[in-house]
């Protein structure tokens, strides 16, 4: 079975192969081992049952992928089963077959492979199957004693009879019978509670396993990102440098009006690479060495406001706060404000694609007591459905990148203790939900 929620990796073909074996032992014990078990000699409506058993294992075999991720599929399969596992049992025996135990098979199977309510139905119907066997060879047992005729029989026969079959018989078997009912009761009931908690309990550890392993992906994919950009930071200084230099040149021996305010605009897109560089330095140093910094949450938000305006003149950019967080701590590092940055870049380069206008909303508030809230919208067209899950969690293709600056800032949120969400907005556009835990204290 082929499904992410198993914790085997088992397969529709080997379940599909082990009904084939068990249409085999029907087979095998009604041909070879009727006498040396004790079973009895099945009806011929049992060769016809067993006719169409085989025409179910056929078609099963042949389209073992249907019920792959199926769980209400593959619990129709098993209750089949357990019901042509009835009824051979019934025509070979009843509740005396010495394979009435098979019965707990596909209960063993769904507590492995499906949902919790699924084994508990199949032991239901298991116990109500059983029930009617244990109830129908309990009639006959007590018809066969009622149907012999006393008044026919020699005295001496009746008086070996009494002998040989005490009055207790019958009750001594219907308690055997009872304590066998019991006994098949207490064994589906622990394979259904027991086996059904082992496999939740792997479900849930395959399922931390599967977290940290695309955790560890993830860190290391943040990890190679971070050696380039410090390489290629390394490298951007010494131009900037010297671009710095020629641009104050330029300032001195030029006096002409257009050609001043093109220097000019040249030295704010100097000037914005410099800060990043140092941004990106202090950042690296802070993360490095581990920094966390507490910090007021409307200095984080004039601060974050500040750096748009000096960095993205253009930005339309629209803060609301929610007055009960103002004053409320959260902890920082350089890492934080670059990351938000980055998602309110992305959210006005997509209003412009859209709208042709850098319109993006910031929204503060709290999510829980405990937690801040920075809502990001922006007005653009949104982010495909598909991307929305694996956006932020690894790089994905898209028409405008890799997503890396959303990896990078999901990364920096999780190393604050926060989350990014992203989810489409009911009109136009898509929000970046961010959730920053809050300190314990207020500042003074």
């Amino acid at each position: 079975m082929t499904n992410a929620n198993l914790p085997f990796n088992a397969s529709q073909q080997q379940l599909a192969l082990l009904r084939l074996v068990n249409w085999g032992l029907k087979i095998g014990l009604i041909l070879f081992a009727t006498d040396l078990f004790g079973l009895t000699t099945p009806p011929v409506i049992l060769s016809y049952v067993l006719i169409f058993e085989a025409c179910y294992v056929g078609f099963s075999y042949r389209f073992h992928r249907l019920s792959m991720n199926n769980n209400g599929l593959l619990f129709l399969t098993l209750l089949l089963d357990t019901l042509f596992w009835a009824t051979w049992l019934y025509f070979t025996g009843g509740a005396t077959n010495a394979f009435v135990s098979l019965l707990l098979l596909p209960i063993a199977i769904s507590a492995i492979t499906l949902p919790r309510w699924a084994p508990w139905c199949l032991t239901i119907v298991s116990t109500i199957f059983y029930t009617l066997m244990i109830v129908d060879i309990t009639e006959q047992n007590s018809g066969s004693v009622m149907g012999h005729d006393m008044s026919q029989m020699p005295i001496d026969h009746i008086m070996q009879a009494n002998q040989v079959m005490p009055a207790s018989h019958s009750m001594d078997m219907g308690s055997h019978y009872l304590g066998m009912w019991f006994n098949f009761v207490i064994s589906a009931l622990v394979l259904t509670v027991t086996v059904g908690f082992i496999a939740k309990r792997i479900r849930q550890k395959n399922a931390e396993l599967r977290y940290l392993r695309e955790g560890q992906l993830r860190q290391e994919k943040i990890l190679a990102l971070g050696t380039a950009s410090a390489q290629m930071a390394h490298q951007l200084a010494t131009p900037l440098a010297t671009l710095r230099l020629l641009t104050d040149e330029l300032v001195d021996t030029h006096h002409d009006a257009e050609q001043l305010e093109l220097i000019t605009e040249m030295q704010q897109a100097l000037n914005r690479c410099e800060v990043t560089l140092a941004d990106l330095r202090l950042a690296t140093e802070s993360i490095r060495e581990q920094k966390l910094a507490e910090q007021r949450v409307d200095q984080l938000v004039a601060t974050l406001t500040e750096q748009i305006s000096l960095l993205m003149p253009e930005a339309q950019l629209n803060i609301s706060i929610a007055p009960q967080v103002e004053s409320r701590i959260v902890l920082t590092d350089m890492s934080l404000l670059p990351a938000l940055m980055a998602l309110i870049q992305n959210g006005i380069q997509a209003s412009e694609d859209n709208q042709h206008q850098t319109r993006v909303d910031v929204n503060i508030g709290l999510s829980q007591p405990k937690q801040l809230s920075i809502t990001i919208r922006d007005y653009g067209v949104g982010i495909a459905t598909h991307l929305l899950q694996t956006l932020g969690s690894n790089m994905v293709k898209s028409p405008k990148g890799m997503g890396i600056a959303v990896l990078l800032s999901h990364t920096s949120f999780e190393r604050l203790g926060g989350k990014l969400y992203l989810k489409p907005h009911p009109e136009c556009g898509t929000e970046a939900i961010v959730t920053l835990p809050l300190n314990e204290q207020k500042a003074s």
